[in-house]
């Protein structure tokens, strides 16, 4: 009997894929338990619909990645705080606070947590780094400038 799978079953199969197993396994535990559904043709052609819609949002958010990552590779964000004479902040920087230049500098709004700093905070006045994931194959990096008020 052929069912398609509405989760992962651990030595099975992944979700909304098409499985063959045996009648009483399917009709006693995987449909009852709401892990599968008898593969019909009207499920199957729901199925492909499903997996074609999907594709296409997922194009379509990794190309509106792509567009990002363009626009911000390499960007220099200068980021001012109070900090003392020795050049030691009071305070720290974090990800709050570089998504907070890069929204009024450069007009890019970018969620806080998808910001990452090699320090959790920065302490000090000085040049720094910061990884951008804009989607798992998009990664760039901008340029920190910490200085003084």
């Amino acid at each position: 009997m052929e069912v398609i799978l509405k989760q992962d079953v651990q030595n099975l199969g992944y979700a909304d894929e098409i499985v063959k197993v045996k009648d009483g396994y399917a009709r006693n535990y995987l449909i009852p338990q709401g892990l599968a559904i008898l593969a019909t043709e009207s499920s199957k052609k729901q199925l492909a619909e499903t997996m074609k819609q999907r594709a296409f949002k997922a194009e379509k958010i990794r190309k509106e990645a792509e567009f990002m990552a363009g626009k911000i590779e390499g960007l220099t964000v200068q980021i001012a705080t109070k900090a003392s004479e020795k050049g030691t902040i009071f305070g720290s920087v974090n990800t709050i606070a570089v998504a907070n230049a890069l929204k009024e500098q450069h007009d890019i709004e970018i969620d806080r947590k998808k910001i990452i700093l090699k320090e959790d905070h920065i302490k000090e006045l000085g040049n720094y780094t910061a990884q951008v994931n804009l989607h798992k194959d998009f990664k760039v990096t901008i340029n920190l400038e910490v200085v003084a008020e």
